[in-house]
């Protein structure tokens, strides 16, 4: 029988623990990797291509698949695509 381990400590041994430069650097990939997916799936809801929405912002194509493939993510380009699509970011304090 396979032995079962807790998530954080499965993360903690892949990529470092927390508060770690490694451990950050997979955080901030994840978080990129799932703003781009949202960003993705609302523009598929809106039947929008990758061109139609680049358009929109006044990007290019190629910027809109990296940025849905969890590249190239600034806040201020985020905030950009989230109005483009009219989605609400919320912000909290941790």
């Amino acid at each position: 029988m396979a032995k079962t381990i807790s998530a954080s400590k499965y993360l903690d041994k892949k990529h470092g623990k927390r508060g770690t430069k490694k451990r950050e650097e997979f955080r901030d990939e994840a978080f990129s990797y799932y703003f781009g997916e949202i960003l993705k799936a609302r523009r598929k809801e809106l039947k929008l291509s990758q061109e139609q929405l680049a358009k929109k912002v006044g990007k290019k194509r190629p910027y809109i698949s990296r940025i849905e493939n969890g590249e190239d993510l600034k806040m201020s380009n985020f905030v950009l695509l989230a109005n483009a699509l009219n989605l609400n970011i919320e912000l909290t304090a941790a």
